[in-house]
């Protein structure tokens, strides 16, 4: 089984010169493997190129974004296809962080009205919700994977990081 890892979101410091980085300012963001984990460090740009080569040759992805504007909302980075896309692509699997993921992504295109819940039964000791997408008669099973609501929002927000973006 796959691990998970969990990457921090921009602290607003910069990792070479420890100064809080103003909303909007460009910074450099890179990601570090560090003993079983992933490490997020932000730099300003500065601080980064004057970073020796050798140490950023580690680095398992770098990018540039900007310092989010405290309470800005983001901008969606994938539309409706996209989580339809997603929400069939994982039909069939039965890894459980995979039947999460897609409740909550039927969850979600229910609240769009896109998919429409025609009924439940059970299979095998497990509950399975019958849709279908609007205007097609095509069937969906979905496995309820009786999440509670701290599970629910866990993966809500894997999934609210996936869709947002510092644009």
């Amino acid at each position: 089984m796959g691990k998970e890892y969990e990457i921090a979101k921009i602290t607003g410091i910069c990792q070479g010169c420890n100064r809080q980085m103003q909303p909007d300012e460009d910074v450099v963001a890179a990601v570090f493997e560090a003993e079983e984990l992933l490490e997020r460090r932000d730099y300003c740009p500065d601080c980064w190129n004057a970073l020796p080569s050798i140490s950023t040759a580690g680095a398992l992805g770098v990018w540039r974004t900007k310092v989010p504007r405290p309470q800005e909302k983001k901008k969606l980075l994938i539309d409706d296809g996209l989580i339809v896309n997603f929400f069939e692509r994982l039909a069939g699997s039965e890894e459980p962080a995979r039947i999460n993921f897609r409740f909550v992504l039927a969850l979600v295109l229910m609240r769009k009205k896109l998919l429409v819940y025609d009924g439940m039964f059970n299979r095998d000791g497990a509950e399975i919700w019958k849709m279908h997408f609007k205007n097609t008669p095509e069937a969906h099973e979905i496995v309820n994977p009786k999440m509670d609501e701290d599970k629910i929002a866990e993966v809500s927000g894997q999934l609210g990081q996936i869709m947002e973006c510092d644009l």
